[in-house]
């Protein structure tokens, strides 16, 4: 759990949340370009930090997100759903941000794209490496 973080730190998990799920979206995209449920969840993480969206408005684009997952049935297009789902959920549990950059991983694998956490690292702000790297649910792949 992330105890040392501050109000700013939070807010800087969730863009970089917002970005790592913004980067696969695209798998899910392609398979369902009408549903706009995760898109709509990256969106509400950086509405929340603008100060723009309440916090109820963002868990509830998080579940949305996460029932888009539930619906896809493709591999890549669903991790890259779960991404966005946590990405907004970050905006409630800071722990969440891990979470959104595994299944970002996990998308990119089943789209046969590597390198996705490197990607995330060098996106990830210098200050909060040290924090990430103590959290031990940020892994180099993830099974779902």
């Amino acid at each position: 759990m992330i105890k040392e973080k501050s109000k700013r730190d939070q807010m800087s998990l969730v863009l970089w949340a917002a970005a790592c799920a913004e980067h696969v979206l695209p798998y899910f995209m392609k398979e369902y370009p009408g549903d706009e449920r995760p898109r709509k969840a990256i969106e509400s993480g950086r509405a929340w930090v603008r100060g723009d969206m309440a916090l109820g408005e963002v868990r509830a684009a998080a579940l949305a997100a996460h029932a888009a997952a539930r619906d896809a049935d493709n591999l890549a297009a669903r991790a890259a759903a779960r991404a966005a789902g946590h990405a907004a959920a970050t905006a409630h549990v800071a722990n969440h941000a891990p979470h959104a950059a595994n299944y970002a991983i996990a998308a990119a694998e089943a789209a046969d794209i590597s390198g996705e956490r490197g990607w995330q690292y060098k996106h990830l702000p210098k200050r909060l490496r040290p924090l990430m790297k103590r959290m031990a649910t940020w892994k180099t792949s993830q099974k779902f």
